[in-house]
């Protein structure tokens, strides 16, 4: 058997590396006496320091100067100098890596040498790569991903000084031994794990990940949950120790990063009724629940987190939990926000557990240190995680979110590591009564059977419930059959909620009077009891706290963030409670049921409420009229006139 032929690239690396030097030197921008294209690369622009016209050395010269530690060499400038030599660098980037820094190595050199105006540098001469105190960025791939690990900073060995025992010398020879540190040089090393984004899977597959190797200036720049567009060189992942005996021919690979840009968000053109079309744009298939989609969309676009004078947080992100029937388009709801919120992160109560949602312990495989890797709510900050069947959550691990709902931090100690991570994001929850179904015969206690704990922590909660009405159920059929051309695309509903979100609209004292007075007639309302003995009990699930009142402002700011306006208005005041009100209809009693009410409480309850107002005595024929009775004069003693109410004394 014939031995493999050797297969020649026919690429000479010295030319190469005298066309490299041509164009680091010769590379002018507009103005300079030997003109070519300025690139349109912005931040290459913006390293484009000094008063000559050579882009390169001046950018050289400032490293010199200490005013710069990178040297990113642009892709566009290569193709304006020499196209063949910039095809060659983009498909092997690594390759002329170094040398694009052997050029610069050299020229600054030179440059050095002419300043010093011929006399000897002395000295004994050491590697290029010691001396060295700029990174080189070559041509690089890019990708977009969410970040879902970091691990800590550690130092890595880029050259290893060994010392003869015998003679003293020095060699100094590229190696990763961790003992030789005698003239040697250690970069900060991070290892960063990227996740594609949830609209870049496809349905039904699993999202890839990625280890990005980040060094020097590239490090401490990403944290879990940030989505950013990430630069660099691919590379293949060699296997050391005993796992490189047992290799194969398949390899992991990484990428090598030199620089990031986090995703920033555009502006949006204004439409006439902004907050009507583009409510009615969030999930544009599913017909009706218009107050639903209204809140849906105060949810993407949140109100501004405040920070009092002590430190204290206050969450700007608004809770929403939908409750009901099966079939009432729950999911398709959570699925559509989390799509179109800039950070969204979709899970399920039944597949979802407490560490899952909040941090997990693991080891590193690099370093082999125990990191923490986020969760869903943490890999959802200053984003949506849309919970789906919530009520199927096992209580232990429903309890892990309270902290994230009103705090908005996961607090951690486990395996000797104490933190605090921050999961600043909205909860959007969907949620079955406690039978699958609602029972209207049972009273919304009984069937939303969730701790009121946890439902106080949710600004709007929603009852939506299958009813057969035919009128609606034409409509239906209307909407289904009929496409509309007045639709906002996915695109352009991000674009909008990217730019509502970038406003900070105050709240002027006249409508902070206004929110305490609605508040107040609000907490009134909650201690009334309905003076018909026929009349519907209101529920104590949709009753007021003091978390009403921090959600009627968040509301209300939601709605000016989507009306483009720097100041809440009396009007979206009126909104918030109108959508708060719309919700307590949906929780109260139905309508055409009769509610089951104890007689001897409803009884109590009026008298209460006149004990109240007039005092602790009250005029027996006065009860009756209010409570509209006719008692059987056998049953009651008329000869009383009046009813005393007496407090109880613990002894």
């Amino acid at each position: 058997m014939s031995a493999l032929a050797a297969i020649s690239l026919g690429i000479n690396y010295e030319n190469e590396i005298g066309e490299i030097s041509k164009f680091m030197q010769k590379f002018t921008t507009e103005g300079g006496k030997k003109t070519m294209e300025q690139d349109g690369d912005a931040e290459m622009a913006e390293l484009s320091v000094g008063t000559s016209e050579t882009k390169y050395m001046d950018i050289l010269q400032a490293v010199a100067d200490r005013k710069q530690d990178t040297i990113s060499i642009a892709l566009d400038d290569r193709f304006t100098h020499d196209k063949s030599l910039a095809f060659r660098i983009e498909h092997n980037a690594k390759t002329y890596e170094d040398p694009d820094a052997d050029v610069l190595d050299r020229d600054q050199r030179d440059a050095a040498a002419r300043r010093q105006q011929g006399e000897g540098a002395g000295g004994e001469e050491f590697p290029a790569v010691l001396t060295r105190r700029y990174t080189v960025q070559p041509a690089q791939a890019v990708l977009r991903g969410i970040v879902t690990r970091v691990s800590d900073v550690r130092p890595a060995m880029v050259v290893a000084a060994y010392l003869c025992d015998a003679c003293g010398s020095e060699v100094f020879q590229e190696c990763a031994s961790a003992r030789c540190t005698r003239g040697s040089r250690l970069v900060r090393f991070q290892e960063v794990k990227v996740q594609e984004q949830p609209d870049q899977v496809p349905m039904g597959d699993i999202p890839r990940t990625l280890s990005v190797h980040c060094y020097e200036g590239a490090v401490r720049q990403l944290n879990p949950g940030d989505v950013a567009v990430i630069s660099g060189v691919f590379l293949p992942q060699p296997y050391t120790g005993f796992r490189a005996l047992r290799a194969g021919l398949l390899a992991d690979t990484l990428l090598e990063a030199h620089h990031y840009d986090q995703l920033a968000s555009e502006a949006t053109a204004e439409h006439d009724d902004v907050y009507g079309r583009v409510s009615r744009a969030i999930a544009p298939e599913i017909f009706g629940h218009d107050d639903v989609k209204k809140a849906l969309l105060l949810l993407l676009v949140g109100a501004p987190a405040k920070r009092t004078g002590d430190g204290m947080a206050i969450r700007g992100d608004i809770n929403v939990c939908l409750m009901g029937d099966p079939g009432v388009a729950k999911s398709q709801l959570l699925r559509f926000v989390s799509k179109a919120a800039p950070r969204g992160v979709y899970t399920t109560g039944r597949g979802s557990s407490g560490v899952g949602l909040t941090a997990a312990v693991t080891r590193d495989p690099v370093t082999g240190e125990l990191v923490l890797e986020g969760g869903a709510l943490v890999l959802a900050d200053h984003g949506i995680c849309a919970i789906d069947e919530f009520d199927k959550m096992d209580e232990g691990d429903r309890t892990a979110i309270h902290e994230v709902m009103e705090q908005q931090t996961i607090s951690v100690a486990k395996a000797g590591i104490t933190t605090t991570l921050n999961a600043r994001t909205a909860i959007l929850a969907a949620a079955n009564p406690a039978r699958s179904r609602y029972n209207p015969r049972l009273t919304p206690e009984e069937n939303i059977n969730l701790p009121a704990a946890l439902l106080s922590r949710f600004d709007v909660l929603f009852l939506m419930l299958d009813r057969p009405n035919h009128d609606d159920d034409l409509q239906l059929a209307r909407h289904v059959a009929h496409e509309s051309d007045d639709e906002i695309d996915m695109d352009l509903l991000r674009l909008f909620v990217a730019d509502a979100r970038a406003r900070t609209p105050s709240m002027p004292r006249t409508v902070a009077d206004y929110v305490v007075g609605a508040y107040l007639s609000r907490d009134t309302s909650r201690g009334s009891i309905d003076t018909g003995m026929g009349g519907a009990q209101r529920s104590s699930i949709g009753s007021t706290t003091p978390r009403t009142l921090l959600g009627i402002v968040r509301l209300a700011q939601a709605r000016a963030r989507v009306r483009g306006q720097d100041q809440v208005g009396i009007e979206d005041v009126d909104e918030a409670l109108r959508l708060m009100d719309a919700a307590q209809v949906t929780l109260d009693a139905q309508p055409g049921r009769a509610v089951r009410t104890d007689p001897v409480s409803a009884i109590f309850q009026i008298m209460a409420r006149l004990a109240r107002q007039g005092g602790p005595e009250l005029r027996y024929n006065e009860v009756l009229e209010r409570t509209g009775l006719a008692p059987v004069p056998e049953a009651v003693n008329l000869a009383q006139t009046k009813i005393t109410f007496v407090a109880a004394v613990n002894e």
